[in-house]
């Protein structure tokens, strides 16, 4: 077997998918009622999700199994590589071995088809035929529209403005599969005329996105809504990626010191990291687990470990989470799928206990590493995987200065070339960095929910 590219066949394909649940020391608190702040319970979330999805949010059974309808459209792209970057190894004259896990080779161009698939098949199975939701960068949107398509079902996207206008071939993309696809602020929602009425120039932010594809779901008995990330359950489908990438590196005769993916919400790092965060606990693996996430918008680096509303609307349970509050704006940074204000409270339980750690990095660095993974690699990523990117080559830089031989394995969650007007802008000299200043993020954080 090649030591650059290392491959599972179909029947190595993970069977179940793997629930961290069963394993934390600490569970994170259950989410809350909007309206009377007392835990949710499954009829108050039958209203947009199905029974099944419902279930898998708060199992603590260890391992879920994957339905076989569900496993035959992963094998459109599943089980995917896992590769060896030798050429960036070389480039940066590191004693440090780097892998990547790359997932932008599914039909949707990144790990998201990963929990669109199973969220449409549940849906489905129980008689729902039209699903809402959000997109930031386009990613979900693109996956959602694709699983939609697959069982027949119809879909409709409210997509970040600002992704919007930089990103329209993904739009186009949802638009090939049959979704709707909407700006958002719209004016086809009350949570969306009210933040227009408040800023018609607003541009848009995914708990925006999220107020407005929960109302339109709630008012629909054949409408639910689907989530790309943050709840248990999106999780949970994205561990087939860890699962797979811990088989290939067996393969290859190799263990991870340091797991590395980026961080917007949480399913990229959870469906990499939480297999080996199993490792870890259970196994006492030496292994680090990190998050990389942007410096313009760092929940888990600068955030606050409370209860927020995950949507600006407050629609939405209350989530106890990393957070820089609901009503933050992230600036318009390139990395649509990361400006997003709280994150998944599985990764934040974790984080709080000191079991995985968090790192945030510039707009401009991540540009950088991407274009010099690029060269080497010959694959150009997606501006959120550049995060992991950037990550991995400092932890390799950190391995040459310290003159010792790690082992680095990164999620490389997804394509970029859908994103080429963003390496425009870099290559320019035209793209800047947005470091939050300290009076943004207090402003934020002043108007917490009272618990």
């Amino acid at each position: 077997m090649s030591d650059v590219k290392i491959l599972l066949t179909e029947k190595e394909m993970p069977e179940k998918w793997y629930n961290i649940m069963a394993d934390m020391p600490n569970l994170p608190k259950p989410p809350l009622h909007p309206a009377t702040k007392q835990p949710v319970g499954p009829e108050d979330l039958s209203a947009i999700f199905p029974m099944e999805l419902i279930k898998q949010e708060v199992t603590q059974e260890r391992w879920i199994e994957i339905p076989d309808e569900v496993r035959e459209i992963y094998r459109l792209w599943r089980p995917s590589p896992l590769c060896r970057a030798r050429r960036l190894e070389k480039a940066l004259d590191t004693p440090a071995k780097i892998y990547y896990k790359y997932e932008g080779a599914s039909p949707a161009g990144s790990h998201k088809l990963n929990t669109a698939v199973p969220q449409a098949y549940f849906n489905k199975q129980e008689g729902i035929n039209r699903l809402t939701t959000e997109t930031g960068a386009g990613q979900w949107g693109v996956a959602l529209s694709q699983a939609c398509n697959f069982f027949g079902m119809e879909c409709k996207v409210y997509m970040v403005k600002v992704s919007y206008d930089q990103k329209p071939y993904r739009r186009s993309m949802m638009q090939i599969y049959g979704s709707t696809v909407v700006a958002s602020p719209s004016d086809e929602t009350e949570a969306g005329r009210k933040v227009l009425a408040a800023d018609p120039e607003s541009p848009g932010s995914l708990g925006i996105a999220i107020s407005e594809a929960v109302e339109v779901a709630a008012q629909r008995d054949d409408t639910n809504y689907a989530l790309g990330s943050v709840l248990n359950h999106v999780m949970l489908h994205q561990t087939v990626i860890g699962l797979e990438a811990k088989e290939q590196m067996a393969k290859a005769g190799d263990y991870p010191d340091i797991v590395i993916a980026c961080c917007g919400g949480g399913s990229n790092f959870s469906g990499m990291a939480f297999p080996f965060v199993y490792d870890k606990l259970v196994q006492g693996a030496k292994v680090r687990l990190i998050a990389a996430e942007p410096s313009s918008c760092p929940t888990l680096t600068r955030g606050q470990f409370a209860y927020d509303f995950g949507d600006v609307a407050g629609l939405t349970p209350l989530l106890y989470m990393y957070t820089l509050g609901s009503e933050f704006m992230p600036p318009s940074i390139h990395s649509g799928g990361l400006r997003y204000h709280g994150d998944s409270p599985l990764v934040s339980q974790l984080l709080h206990d000191g079991i995985i750690e968090a790192t945030s990095l510039d707009q401009t660095s991540i540009f950088k590493g991407a274009i010099l993974f690029a060269r080497c690699e010959g694959v150009v990523p997606a501006p959120e995987s550049s995060h992991a990117i950037q990550c991995a080559i400092n932890e390799a830089l950190a391995a040459k200065e310290a003159g010792e031989a790690r082992t680095i394995l990164f999620n490389l969650s997804g394509h970029g070339l859908l994103d080429l007007p963003s390496y425009d802008k870099y290559m320019a000299g035209k793209m800047e960095d947005y470091p939050l200043p300290e009076e943004i993020l207090s402003s934020a954080l002043k108007n917490l929910p009272k618990i």
